[in-house]
């Protein structure tokens, strides 16, 4: 098939990205001082999680009785019997089956959806645009907290409270606002001649966000991804509200167990690293894609 002028400019921007203003930073914070600097604060802001790991492999005796730093001197504290527990426990491993079944649906479409309306509002001339997209920015004042008690009593009548659906309904509606405004932002930078050789091309506006728009917007795409991700995973105020027993996430089943075991750390550590450890590995998967997203405005 012969390439089309649309590929070809798609390819000469993506391949040209990498250039300017982004790519100097990157340099300097990769260089000498900075970079110590940078990395002892990345070692700081690990710690936290490399003494959460040491406590879910100690016991509760060892726990009580000393800090999770003695294991590295003492790994005879070192246990798998903490992790066995909660993997035996039926609930627990439901509830996780359940944060996945929430946090990737509610992740996708909210991207599908929000990256069709950022490539209208921000290509696509149509009457009333500039007001919706006031309307979609003013949406993002609007506290979760206040659309609880409405929402339940919809839900309630619709038959989805306490339901999965209805927690993804909720999650991706409002996460559109800001990840509309977001991409919107990012589409708008496009240069415009890249889209008008795809149309000369004979493509239709589908075509044109697919072929153009969409692969050169996968950073900022990925960082939204990535942010909405975690963001669902770890969330607990939207589970305890609409979320049921059988539809309870994670977040929900360890604050199950801390009211359950009380104060034994060996339980809670364990389930919170297991909690924790998915969006770490989603995060630095990814983490390319993300800055590549920060840094994608200062590119232009």
């Amino acid at each position: 098939m012969a390439t089309t002028a649309a590929d070809e400019a798609v390819a000469t921007t993506a391949s040209g990205s990498g250039g300017g203003f982004a790519s100097r930073m990157v340099r300097r914070l990769t260089s000498g001082p900075v970079a110590v600097v940078l990395a002892v604060i990345g070692v700081l802001w690990l710690l936290p999680t490399f003494g959460l790991l040491m406590s879910s492999f100690r016991s509760a005796a060892d726990n009580n009785q000393s800090g999770w730093w003695t294991a590295i001197t003492d790994p005879a504290q070192l246990t798998i019997a903490n992790y066995q527990t909660l993997l035996d426990n039926e609930g627990l491993v439901r509830s996780f089956f359940n944060t996945v079944l929430i946090s990737v649906p509610s992740s996708l479409i909210l991207v599908l959806i929000a990256a069709l309306a950022a490539f209208a509002f921000a290509w696509i001339d149509f009457k009333g645009r500039d007001v919706i997209f006031l309307v979609v920015v003013a949406l993002l004042v609007v506290p979760l907290q206040i659309s609880l008690i409405p929402v339940s009593r919809l839900y309630g009548q619709l038959g989805l409270f306490g339901t999965i659906p209805g927690v993804i309904l909720y999650h991706v509606a409002f996460g559109l606002p800001f990840a509309i405004f977001l991409l919107r932002n990012f589409f708008i930078g496009i240069p415009a001649e890249l889209l008008e050789a795809a149309r000369m091309d004979g493509a239709g506006e589908m075509k044109v966000f697919f072929r153009v728009v969409l692969p050169l917007g996968i950073p900022a795409i990925a960082s939204l991804l990535i942010f909405q991700f975690m963001w669902v995973w770890n969330d607990l105020l939207v589970a305890l509200v609409f979320a049921g027993p059988a539809a309870q996430p994670l977040t929900a089943a360890i604050r199950e167990q801390l009211r359950t075991f009380g104060g034994n750390v060996d339980i809670i550590a364990t389930g919170s690293f297991i909690q924790m450890a998915v969006p770490l590995i989603v995060f630095f998967a990814f983490q390319r894609y993300f800055v590549q997203g920060l840094l994608a405005g200062s590119q232009r």
